[in-house]
């Protein structure tokens, strides 16, 4: 392992990003918190119409729903690597929604506000990841296309 100024990654890097599992890895990282989230609320559908009426959304029970919907769809279609733009959509704006209905942080004050800062704010940084995977895939969308035509 030998790392020149001129290469662009050290081959160890190379070597790990070309492995054909390091990306279906690093889709399931991004997802696999709202996956294992539909799930649980899925298990436990009086908890999940709790949790939406804390946040007062109304009425509860659809919006339990509609989450569940969201939490399990958008990470198939991402994990699948098919219509990955629409999964990488619904969890990017479900997450945005989330983020300002659980985490303003703009009408708190103390440690409140200093932890729901941190939430808004790594809710935007999983947005990013949404928007780089929808990238990726039309990415390699558009290569698979070339090399078939």
């Amino acid at each position: 392992m030998s790392l020149h100024l001129s290469d662009r990654d050290p081959r160890f890097v190379d070597v790990i990003l070309d492995w054909r599992g390091t990306a279906f890895a690093a889709r399931l990282a991004l997802v696999g918190a709202y996956l294992l989230g539909g799930l649980v609320k899925l298990a436990d559908f009086p908890a999940a119409v709790a949790e939406q009426a804390h946040f007062g959304m109304a009425p509860p029970a659809l919006w339990a729903a509609i989450t569940i919907a969201i939490e399990l769809i958008g990470p198939i279609l991402i994990l699948i690597g098919r219509w990955v733009w629409l999964g990488a959509g619904m969890l990017g704006v479900f997450t945005c929604f989330a983020a300002v209905t659980a985490n303003a942080f703009w009408t708190m004050e103390g440690q409140a506000r200093f932890m729901a800062t941190n939430a808004f704010f790594e809710h935007i940084g999983l947005i990013g990841g949404f928007i780089l995977a929808a990238m990726v895939a039309e990415h390699d969308n558009r290569h698979a296309r070339w090399r078939k035509g």
